[in-house]
């Protein structure tokens, strides 16, 4: 019986001490950080992050969701650039206009955007492979530019993304419109217009979750 007493003691000290509290450095944020925040871990404060660092079941799932978040983000990357690279080689297809440059131009620069989010998204992959929560906690409890760094390490695959997908969508918008086919035109525009419909709606989504992650935020406070 003491010794099942002294066992569980034991136990609770154990998990107290590992139950810190966020540290100062991260309770303050501008409105930059929270956006960078809410990109990278789908919250405009840290503080369920740092809960996550308190045990390492925690920390093996956030662990996990990050690189598959990476792992996606180079498989996407992958398919712009070889989308990038079939169109400016092989695809130059007679009904769509190619005479201005324009269109090589955004092709070329958005396989140089997704040839940057793979390099950034590969090696990213591997710190967190190779990372654990303790050395993570350290590293946040600085604040500053570690912090910066961290969120950036998982928002820059995901900002060149956009921009790569975008240098493709105008340079084949551009492409379809310069076309002497009514057809091929019409097909363009119906394509621009889902386009654009969808990312207004991902974009009302993600402003309705930043302000509910706000509210909910200063609630707990």
């Amino acid at each position: 019986m003491d010794f099942t007493d002294t066992s569980l003691v034991a136990v609770d000290n154990k998990v107290s001490a590992e139950e810190q509290p966020l540290p100062e450095a991260l309770r303050s944020m501008s409105l930059v950080m929270r956006v960078l925040c809410f990109l990278a871990l789908g919250c405009p404060n840290l503080h369920d992050h740092w809960k996550s660092l308190e045990s390492d079941r925690a920390f093996e799932t956030v662990r996990t969701r990050m690189c598959h978040i990476l792992g996606n983000t180079i498989t996407t990357a992958s398919l712009l650039a070889i989308s990038s690279v079939f169109v400016i080689i092989v695809f130059p297809a007679s009904y769509f206009g190619y005479t201005p440059s324009v269109p090589y131009y955004l092709l070329f620069t958005s396989l140089m955007f997704a040839m940057f989010a793979m390099l950034i998204s590969g090696s990213s992959m591997i710190r967190w492979l190779h990372t654990d929560r303790h050395w993570t906690q350290e590293q946040l409890k600085q604040g500053g530019y570690l912090v910066w760094s961290y969120l950036l390490s998982i928002v820059a695959p995901m900002f060149f993304i956009f921009w790569s997908l975008n240098c493709f969508i105008f340079a084949m918008s551009i492409a379809g419109f310069s076309s002497q086919s009514e057809i091929c035109r019409a097909v363009t525009a119906l394509g621009l217009v889902a386009y654009v419909v969808n990312v207004g709606k991902i974009s009302i989504e993600a402003m309705y979750r930043y302000r509910s992650g706000l509210e909910h935020a200063e609630c707990r406070q």
